[in-house]
């Protein structure tokens, strides 16, 4: 079966990781932005389980025999990139 895109549901989740990336980024003397960003994102990830809900509880009601699995919140994202320095060799005294 072909799987529909909710085109709210799919602005929601992007509109969560954006919030979650500007709230990394921003300075850290900055506690009005940053309480400002952290009670935005709390609002849209409650809506965003709102859309979830209703979007299982839609396509549960065209698909009856096959049982939606709740999507985790990770789903659809890859692993953060591990940074490291590069290590130089040791130079060789001669003596």
């Amino acid at each position: 079966m072909a799987k529909t895109i909710d085109l709210e549901l799919t602005r929601a989740e992007v509109e969560v990781i954006e919030l979650e990336a500007r709230l990394r980024v921003v300075p850290m003397n900055d506690n009005q932005l940053s309480d400002a960003l952290k009670t935005a994102l709390l609002a849209k990830k409650e809506r965003l389980a709102k859309l979830r809900t209703l979007h299982a509880a839609s396509s549960g009601a065209r698909n009856g025999a096959e049982a939606e699995k709740p999507v985790p919140e990770h789903a659809g994202r890859r692993a953060p990139l591990k940074r490291s320095v590069p290590q130089r060799a040791k130079a060789k005294t001669g003596q």
